[in-house]
């Protein structure tokens, strides 16, 4: 299999670990979240009751939003085919650039990987949108930077 492809693969894999580590830590948040305000007796003082279970609902309904998102990138993430060659730059390609490298999957930041530093954004990330589209050979300007497309994989 070509180098490429191998690499690719580790970023994702990479990347779909973090993913359901976030998802699972989340789940396990929200089940203990929602335990604790539904196991929460009522005391004496009755608007201390009601507020503490308020507040813990709205930690719940937070915790709940940000699961939903983690589903979402995880379903982005499903659908990329890194074993795919690419020309242009398209979802699950790795861009090699004059400024680093670019894994269009999520947005997950640095990924270290045998002593290099990759970068997994976004095709919503703002350089994931200038970079969509283009070819090897091309440059495009981010954050006042000239940037030259120097591979496709």
């Amino acid at each position: 299999m070509n180098d490429n492809f191998t690499l690719k693969k580790a970023l994702y894999n990479f990347c779909k670990k973090s993913i359901t580590e976030k998802i699972n830590t989340l789940e396990q948040r929200t089940k203990s979240m929602e335990e604790s305000r539904d196991n929460e007796t009522k005391s004496s003082a009755g608007d201390k009751f009601e507020t503490g279970r308020a507040m813990m609902q709205m930690e719940v309904e937070k915790n709940s939003r940000q699961l939903s998102e983690a589903h979402q990138v995880n379903n982005v993430l499903a659908q990329i085919e890194v074993e795919q060659d690419y020309k242009i730059v398209a979802p699950g390609s790795l861009v090699e650039t004059s400024q680093g490298m670019y894994f269009l999957a999520i947005g997950m930041g640095k990924i270290p990987f045998e002593g290099k530093v990759y970068y997994g954004i976004s095709v919503a990330s703002p350089i994931g949108q200038v970079m969509l589209h283009k070819e090897v050979g091309d440059g495009f300007v981010f954050n006042g930077k000239t940037v030259e497309i120097l591979g496709i994989y």
